[in-house]
């Protein structure tokens, strides 16, 4: 916290920052949390929007296909009922002529043209006796045919009968009106005469026309959603076509080739086997029932619509799901950055008094109220600062005692050192008044007693003794001199405290030896290599002094120096 920002300075800076700087998550840590907490919700609320709009447009394809289920459903009931309702008027036209007191095949043949004229959509109507013989019909069947063989015919004499069959176009008997090839099924309706005894006497059937099951099928058709833009199918067991829709597209087909050569191929049946047209429909479908003794037809009826429009509805409902939720996240996003900004308002004001404390402006920390973790923090700070501040005036008397202390302890030894000067030249000069008197003064002292003797016992001397006393005279001073160069030499190169002790050593032995003529050897130096200061000196002086004994007193013929 130490390192965050006031409002508009940079830490450790004056100079102004534009009001955005706020939002930098690297100077402000409610900037961080905010930015993390809006990058979190937004990716979350994205991902969420992303899942929710797809839920939705999975629901919605499933409720438009169970839609168009019901569709189907209600469509096939309705034609359930058409059919049973014709049935019912073939069964009241018996209940009729039951009740009728003239049955000649004349007023039979009337009543028939009565009940189609009402109701055209049958094909033809007729009647024909217990024995199988058509006694009275309308349209294209003539009568007296032996219609005992007919399904209608021999399912009609034991209860009501509606069912379906394939005839065979003949000249007599074309295909029926408006149906889509020529050899597919066609509706039977028949009805059993029975008198009040129940003994049946005779069957009245009719024939309903194809184009009337179309006419009643694309009517249901556009009864249906016409935003939805859907087509109605009615197929056999089979998915042979019998009612396609007026607009759809033909389906292909595979013609039979024909017989001879001079023979048209037949007209090849239309079949619906794939509904959903590789997965470019959607597809509802009620399957017709199947049972033997079904009253009904087993037609099955299919409610197609082109998935593009399907998926148009639920491309809307897919995006206004996704934008209220991106939304929706968006906001809760902006929220949690907004209530993080305002609940570390205590923790900035916090890190504002820490930089006025660094900068020296403030010298005490007010900790916020509260007893949540930035009270604490601000406590506990406080509390260090307060410490701290106690140590640095402690810090800050002890400093002044330590530089009163250390300046007299450097005047002290600013003393000591010009009294150590004073000692070393002290020394200085007495080692070289000992090196003058073990030297120059013991030469000059030889010299003169020297000189002294040949002055007295010149007289009594000869030319040769005097020569003789003079050459001794010389090799005095040439001794005299030669040492005190030599003890210059040594005052002015020689330091035990820059050579060493053992490079000292060995040069004083290698000297010594060179000097006299004496055999000289060295052993056991590398125990004196680390020797340093005035123990070092006063053993280098003591061999010095030694080894010039030894030169003027011992007559030696080899000096070996052991250190041990």
């Amino acid at each position: 916290m130490l390192g965050a920002s006031s409002p508009g300075l940079s830490p450790g800076r004056d100079r102004w920052q534009p009001p955005g700087f706020s939002l930098d998550p690297r100077r402000r840590l409610s900037a961080t949390i905010g930015w993390t907490v809006f990058a979190v919700v937004t990716l979350a609320a994205t991902l969420g929007a992303f899942l929710a709009a797809n839920q939705a447009e999975r629901q919605i394809r499933q409720d438009n296909e169970r839609l168009l289920q019901q569709f189907a459903s209600q469509i096939a009931e309705s034609l359930q009922m058409q059919l049973l309702t014709r049935r019912s008027i073939i069964q009241a036209s018996a209940a009729q002529i039951i009740a009728s007191t003239d049955r000649g095949d004349e007023a039979l043949t009337h009543h028939l043209a009565a009940v189609r004229k009402e109701f055209p959509e049958f094909a033809w109507l007729g009647i024909a006796d217990e024995r199988g013989q058509l006694i009275a019909s309308t349209g294209h069947l003539a009568e007296s045919r032996d219609v005992s063989t007919e399904r209608w015919f021999q399912q009609g004499r034991v209860n009501p009968y509606l069912g379906q069959k394939h005839p065979v176009p003949t000249p007599a008997e074309p295909a029926p009106a408006g149906h889509p090839h020529g050899h597919a099924e066609v509706i039977d309706i028949a009805v059993p005469l029975r008198h009040a005894d129940g003994r049946v006497v005779g069957v009245i059937a009719g024939r309903l026309a194809w184009d009337w099951l179309s006419r009643i099928t694309h009517s249901l058709e556009r009864r249906l959603d016409p935003s939805r833009q859907l087509q109605v199918w009615l197929l056999d067991s089979s998915d042979l076509v019998l009612v396609r829709p007026a607009d759809a597209p033909a389906v292909p087909t595979h013609h039979a080739p024909p017989k001879a050569e001079h023979e048209a191929a037949p007209p090849a049946p239309e079949r619906l086997n794939d509904p959903s047209a590789g997965g470019r429909m959607l597809v509802g479908r009620y399957f017709g029932q199947i049972h033997p003794h079904s009253e009904v037809p087993d037609w099955d009826v299919v409610v197609r619509q082109d998935m593009a429009s399907a998926a148009r509805s639920g491309r809307r409902t897919r995006n206004l799901v996704f934008v209220v939720t991106w939304v929706s996240g968006l906001l809760a996003a902006l929220v949690g950055a907004w209530a993080t900004h305002t609940l570390l308002r205590r923790l900035r004001r916090l890190s504002e008094q820490a930089i006025d404390l660094q900068r020296g402006t403030r010298h005490a920390l007010v900790p916020p109220e509260g007893v949540d973790e930035v009270a604490q923090i601000g406590g506990t700070l406080a509390s260090a600062i307060d410490q701290l501040q106690q140590e640095k005036q402690a810090l800050v008397r002890l400093n002044a005692e330590l530089d009163r202390r250390v300046a007299e302890r450097t005047a002290r030894i600013e003393r000591m050192a010009v009294e150590a000067r004073q000692v070393a030249v002290g020394r200085e000069r007495l080692r070289m008044a000992r090196d003058l008197h073990d030297t120059l003064a013991q030469s000059l002292a030889a010299l003169l007693t020297q000189l002294r003797l040949i002055r007295k016992l010149h007289p009594r001397l000869t030319p040769e003794e005097l020569n003789d006393e003079l050459q001794t005279a010389e090799r005095a001073a040439a001794e005299g001199l030669q040492e005190a160069r030599a003890a210059i030499t040594r005052m002015r190169h020689r330091s035990v405290g820059k050579q060493g002790l053992d490079t000292a050593l060995l040069e004083l032995i290698t000297q010594f030896g060179r000097r006299t003529g004496i055999d000289t050897g060295v052993e056991g130096l590398v125990l004196l290599r680390r020797q340093r200061g005035e123990r070092a000196e006063a053993l280098f002086r003591i061999s010095e002094e030694a080894l010039r004994n030894m030169e003027r007193h011992a007559e030696a013929s080899c000096v070996h120096l052991r250190i041990s």
